[in-house]
């Protein structure tokens, strides 16, 4: 079983001129659905095809095209709801939002104000061994994105791509329980990882596939909790949204900014606006981009186009019964079944492509050494070469084959080492063993030849003998003796216990 027993972490503190103030965040991500095709259309999600390439004519918004629910699309958000322990709502309903943008060729955006999908969940954020920040989830619901404008291939024209428009997102809305910019990223951390297990977000944030709407502002001390404690906002200061972030470092900053900001502003005197804000990263700051619009100003109204969605709970209960085993539990396995640290557990299943290589090495080996060879020399040298997991000259099974080679004593570490280098560069995708016996790299296992190496080495240095024998400790000097001598092929053990047995240690 999973133990969610842990403390809270503090809010972060920022020190005003006159007093301290503490944050409050919350946030909307807007997770791009993992779909061939569109919410509405059949027409492609590829990224980076050719501008325009992949628009239907109902994304293109012509005259009396109608808009096909996505069937996959709402498995999808069901599969996410589930995977954040949130409740499914089994009657859902689109909504039109409106709005006028180039990029919105309907002039609306397909949206669930109303009646979304997905219900109240939580996130169970880890901020360090036994703390973790409990982050309640309001709602997910879907709607399409819109397309992109693109202002900087011309010095006086904008041009629009409708790729993008109609693509299927989840939009992700959190409480205002996030109390730092360290929490903020670390949110969208963990709802990425859970939505890369699932399947359900690629979590591309480069290509945009994984945005985040951030909502800041700055309280007294102790007005957070008369807030939790009544659910009455006006114990929070005013709050500002910064848009459209996809950079857990840029996230971070923006809020430190943006925190900093509106302290300022109240300290002085003055009342913060509700608004819409926009983070420049070359400047570090967060600029004005509109005042903040409420749900009235987009005229909400049930789409006509569409009928409400009624879900039978035999196929939600489908869903959940293919459901893959979470983050959270697979951590808590690893630290039980394999006997690893919580950190070392953390490192292996931040991302489902690691876990599952770890898992196909830790198959009936010593679970700790795996670990230690994942962590360290795998992944230590694909960060080295900028390679991910998938990209890796060694596969699993090598990896193995050396981990059983050192069981059996036929190599040393060091010669573990030396094998996992060669494969890695010169014998990419051949059997650790064979190489081991063509390279003469097998581990002196036998005790007679090892003994008389051990006695050469006292016989040569009495002097340090006599050292060895005051002073135990200077009998690794004559293991490192023996070793040298046979090319660092003797068993380490074996040389040890002779070492330790000729001295009299």
């Amino acid at each position: 079983m999973l133990d969610l027993t842990f403390e809270a972490p503090k809010p972060k503190v920022i020190a005003g001129a006159k007093s301290d103030w503490e944050l409050v965040i919350g946030l909307e991500v807007h997770a791009q659905v993992a779909s061939n095709a569109k919410l509405f259309s059949g027409a492609s999600t590829e990224f980076g095809a050719e501008p325009n390439s992949n628009v239907s004519f109902v994304d293109a918004a012509m005259p009396g095209m109608l808009p096909v629910i996505n069937e996959f699309c709402v498995a999808q958000a069901v599969r996410t709801g589930l995977g954040l322990k949130a409740g499914i709502n089994l009657r859902s309903a689109f909504d039109r939002k409106n709005y006028f943008y180039p990029d919105l060729p309907q002039g609306y955006q397909i949206s669930q104000l109303y009646h979304p999908i997905v219900g109240e969940g939580e996130v169970i954020v880890d901020m360090g061994p036994g703390v973790a920040r409990r982050v309640r989830i309001e709602r997910i619901h879907l709607e399409q994105d819109a397309g992109k404008s693109i202002h900087d291939l011309d010095p006086t024209m904008s041009f629009v791509d409708l790729n993008r428009t109609g693509v299927a997102l989840m939009e992700i809305v959190s409480r205002p329980d996030i109390r730092g910019p360290e929490e903020a990223a670390a949110y969208v951390a963990k709802l990425r990882q859970i939505m890369r297990y699932l399947g359900t977000c690629d979590g591309n944030m480069q290509n945009g596939n994984l945005r985040a709407d951030v909502n800041v502002s700055v309280c007294k001390p102790g007005a957070y909790e008369k807030y939790q404690e009544t659910g009455d906002f006006s114990h929070l200061g005013t709050r500002c949204e910064i848009k459209n972030m996809n950079s857990m470092r840029f996230i971070q900053a923006a809020i430190e900014y943006e925190a900093r900001r509106q302290i300022a502003i109240v300290e002085d005197g003055g009342k913060v606006v509700q608004e819409t804000r926009l983070y420049d990263p070359d400047k570090g700051e967060t600029r004005s981009m509109r005042s903040k619009e409420e749900a009235h100003d987009y005229r909400y109204f049930p789409c006509p186009d569409l009928l409400p969605l009624d879900i039978e709970q035999a196929w939600v209960d489908d869903i959940a019964a293919s459901m893959p085993e979470l983050p959270d539990e697979k951590k808590a396995r690893f630290v039980a079944d394999y006997g690893m640290t919580e950190y070392d557990a953390n490192v292996l299943t931040a991302e489902v492509e690691n876990a599952a290589f770890f898992e196909d090495v830790a198959k009936g080996r010593d679970g700790k050494q795996a670990a230690n060879w994942v962590i360290n020399e795998l992944f230590g040298r694909l960060n080295k070469e900028g390679l991910a997991i998938a990209e890796s000259p060694l596969s699993a099974a090598q990896l193995g084959g050396i981990l059983d080679l050192m069981a059996k004593g036929d190599i040393s570490g060091k010669m573990a080492k030396d094998l996992f280098e060669i494969l890695w560069t010169e014998e990419k995708g051949a059997d650790p063993a064979a190489v081991a016996a063509a390279r003469g790299m097998q581990q002196v296992t036998d005790t007679g030849a090892i003994e008389a190496a051990v006695d050469e080495v006292i016989a040569a240095n009495p002097a340090q003998v006599e050292k060895a024998r005051a002073n135990p400790k200077l009998a690794g000097w004559f293991v490192g003796q023996v070793l040298k001598a046979t090319g660092g092929k003797a068993n380490p053990a074996t040389v040890n216990d002779l070492v330790a047995r000729k001295l009299g240690l």
